[in-house]
């Protein structure tokens, strides 16, 4: 991918890569890989790996100073609403990232919860490589723009609710049931793990998620089966 066809993809992210190729790295999916063994550059999940850690940081901050009367617990929910997969997800829409995602074909045709994880996998990607492209404060800047914008939905909604509590709540209230989470599917090697599960409402499949734990996926679910059921709007899944 050359350096001109990302121009665009920087403009609209606000930073302009010094080494392009870290930015090209941070857009290369795993499954890529597969059908394209020579590409030079590798894949992504170090560089998520980064910034991850990078993103979790400027947020911590940012709440640390801005609500200095916040207990602790309440800000873990807030952090954890802020850089989960839904949030990071819709965030991309913003440059259209998915338009600059290196994918194997099977991954590109699939446009479902799955790409909705790696989007928000390349974003933090895309922290990792600008973190070491050009230090600290780009990606704070970053952050700022396109992240913490979602701060104040988030405390006005109670959008940070565990959506896993939060769907026992609803079922328990409307319909009387407590929901069931059943393993449907697990693959990968062990240091990367993907698990797929179901969650019922009696024998009814009300959602499904996918996550790298178990409890990620249950919680994807539950946040999946909230909105099937258009109970209680969106949540935060942790």
């Amino acid at each position: 991918m050359s350096s001109q066809k990302l121009a665009p993809l920087q403009e609209r992210i606000g930073y302009t890569f010094k080494n392009s190729k870290l930015l090209e790295q941070a857009l290369t999916h795993r499954s890529y890989l597969n059908e394209h063994p020579d590409w030079p550059i590798g894949h992504n999940e170090r560089l998520e790996f980064l910034g991850d850690a990078v993103l979790e940081l400027i947020v911590t901050e940012y709440l640390f100073a801005q609500y200095p009367e916040t207990p602790e617990g309440e800000m873990t929910n807030w952090r954890a609403a802020l850089v989960n997969a839904n949030i990071l997800s819709e965030i991309t829409a913003d440059f259209d990232l998915n338009d600059y995602m290196l994918l194997s074909r099977g991954e590109a045709r699939d446009t479902g919860r799955a790409r909705q994880y790696i989007l928000a996998n390349a974003i933090e990607a895309i922290i990792g490589a600008m973190y070491l492209d050009g230090g600290y404060e780009p990606c704070k800047t970053f952050v700022a723009k396109f992240v913490l914008t979602h701060l104040s939905e988030i405390i006005s909604k109670k959008l940070y609710r565990d959506p896993k509590s939060l769907l026992q709540e609803e079922a328990q209230d409307r319909i009387g049931v407590t929901p069931t989470y059943r393993v449907m599917e697990e693959w990968g090697p062990d240091h990367a793990r993907q698990f797929k599960i179901a969650v019922y409402l009696g024998k009814e499949l009300a959602g499904e998620g996918q996550g790298e734990s178990k409890q990620d996926a249950q919680q994807a679910a539950a946040e999946d089966a909230l909105q099937n059921k258009h109970w209680a709007g969106r949540s935060a899944a942790q």
